[in-house]
C-alpha cells in the first residue's frame, strides 16, 4: 500500500490512454508542482461518482488508474497537462484534502493475455470502429491506432468505445482481458441500438 497525490475527475482514465487536462484549481497546480521535483511524477485519478470536480465535498469511486505526467505546458489562467494511464488501483483510505486530495491505495493486478482470445479482440475493435464511424459527436475517430500489445490494444479500445463514464467504470474494473472484450462488445452494442433507436 502507497500513499499518492490523487486527482478525482468526472471521468475514467483506463490504462495506456492519454488524459490531457487543464488545471486551473489552486490545489491541484500545487500537486501537479510538487510532481515535477519528483522523479517518477505519478498521481492517481478516479471518478467522481457524485458531486463536482471543483471546491471538493464529492463522492469518489474506489478503483482508479496511476497517470504518469508526460508533458506539462503554462498558460496563461491555466497549466496543460498530459498524462498517460499505467496500472490500476483499489482505495483503501482518503487521507487529508489538505493541501490536495491523497490516498492510500493498493495495485491491483495487471490483465493477462492468451493469443486464444485474438479474435475476441478483432470482433471487439470491429464492432467498436463500425459504432465510432456511426455515432454522433464521438470523442475518438474510427481511424485511431491501437497498441501492438494486445492488452494495451484492449484498454484503448475500451477508451475509444462511445460509452458513458458509468460504462467506463464498468470496464476498469474488469478481472481479466476475456471479460473486458465480451464487455467493450456488449456495451457498444447497446449503445449503437440506443442511437439507431433515436
Amino acid at each position: 500500500m502507497i500513499a499518492i497525490p490523487m486527482f478525482p475527475l468526472g471521468s475514467v482514465l483506463l490504462p495506456h490512454t492519454p488524459l490531457p487536462l487543464q488545471v486551473f484549481e489552486p490545489r491541484y497546480l500545487t500537486m501537479i508542482g510538487r510532481l515535477l521535483d519528483e522523479e517518477e511524477a505519478r498521481f492517481g485519478v478516479v471518478l467522481i461518482e457524485r458531486g463536482h470536480e471543483v471546491g471538493g465535498g464529492d463522492r469518489r469511486s474506489g478503483i482508479g488508474t496511476v497517470a504518469r505526467l508526460v508533458s506539462v505546458a503554462p498558460g496563461a489562467d491555466v497549466v496543460h497537462i498530459v498524462a498517460v494511464g499505467t496500472e490500476r488501483f483499489t482505495v483503501e483510505q482518503w487521507l487529508d484534502d489538505d493541501p490536495y486530495p491523497r490516498a492510500e491505495v493498493t495495485a491491483l493486478p495487471e490483465l493477462g493475455w492468451n493469443d486464444a482470445l485474438t479474435p475476441l479482440r478483432t470482433e471487439a475493435e470491429a464492432i467498436v470502429r463500425r459504432t465510432l464511424a456511426r455515432a454522433p459527436e464521438a470523442r475518438w475517430d474510427a481511424g485511431t491506432e491501437l497498441s501492438d500489445d494486445p492488452i494495451a490494444a484492449a484498454w484503448q479500445l475500451a477508451a475509444i468505445a462511445p460509452l458513458g463514464e458509468y460504462d467506463r467504470y464498468t470496464l476498469l474494473r474488469s478481472t481479466t482481458a476475456g471479460s473486458l472484450l465480451r464487455q467493450v462488445i456488449d456495451l457498444t452494442l447497446e449503445a449503437e441500438l440506443l442511437w439507431s433507436a433515436e
